[in-house]
């Protein structure tokens, strides 16, 4: 009697995946023969892209911030997996925003309040509701950033959110190894994204979303616990938090203008 050999299919499921590294991370997860599980929160471009490039991607429209949202969400994936026989191999939790305290001596508590709630209290839902759908032999990365390796001018907002996204992964490492899944931090330098776009200064050494997803899928294929890049970049800002603290605010504070003013002078 022939024996069937069955070839298990991985599931991949990736938030902010309407655009952007998400995007980009969830066509080359499928491309690679992964079940890919997208959500984002724009429906009708969703389903634009599910009858384009996501085409075999189960996609999902949510808010993550809603934190009923992403529970009843939970619930249809759990739904899904059983009714499918597989389980979640990789969670990535790429979803977030960016926006700046433009005068910090009016600081924008709401800005604050609203950065805060999309990059870090939004990825606690998503934690809490995807967590327990994932097996011994997963693996879960949160999205964070370089920017936590240094302050930056009018970050507050967004850097506080992210350096808080970096103790989180650190910290469900220790507590989520006993359970058997592994946790990667990613921090992306400046990848050009329709977020990144909107910045108004200097973008040094930025890559293409097709290179920030090879970095991260390398990464995660290894499992390491922080995925940087690029690495020219992500190094140098690293030693840069070796030196004097006064150095390194004058070189980032010259650096960080707004392009409006810096080139007002020209």
């Amino acid at each position: 009697m022939t024996s069937v050999q069955i070839h298990k299919i991985n599931t991949v499921l990736i938030t902010g995946a309407s655009s952007g590294i998400g995007l980009q991370l969830a066509q080359d997860y499928l491309a690679a023969g992964w079940h890919v599980i997208a959500c984002g929160r724009d429906k009708a471009k969703l389903d634009a892209l599910a009858d384009t490039v996501l085409v075999g991607a189960t996609c999902f429209n949510f808010d993550i911030t809603e934190r009923s949202q992403v529970q009843q969400v939970a619930t249809q994936v759990g739904d899904l997996l059983s009714s499918s026989a597989c389980q979640l191999d990789l969670v990535i939790l790429n979803a977030g925003g960016c926006e700046y305290i433009d005068d910090a001596k009016h600081f924008d508590d709401r800005l604050f309040e609203r950065v805060v709630h999309t990059n870090l209290i939004a990825m606690g839902y998503c934690l809490g509701a995807f967590l327990p759908l994932m097996a011994k032999g997963s693996h879960l990365a949160l999205m964070s950033s370089s920017a936590t390796y240094l302050a930056f001018p009018r970050a507050e907002a967004y850097g506080a959110s992210k350096a808080g996204v970096q103790y989180l992964a650190a910290s469900l490492r220790l507590d989520l190894a006993q359970h058997g899944i592994s946790v990667s931090v990613i921090c992306p330098g400046f990848v050009a994204t329709p977020l990144t776009a909107k910045n108004d200064f200097a973008m040094p050494m930025q890559v293409d979303t097709q290179s920030a997803s090879t970095a991260i899928r390398r990464g995660l294929l290894h499992r390491e616990t922080e995925i940087h890049f690029p690495k020219r970049f992500t190094y140098l800002l690293k030693l840069m938090s070796f030196l004097p603290a006064f150095v390194w605010q004058k070189m980032i504070q010259r650096d960080s203008q707004p392009r409006a003013l810096k080139d007002a002078g020209r």
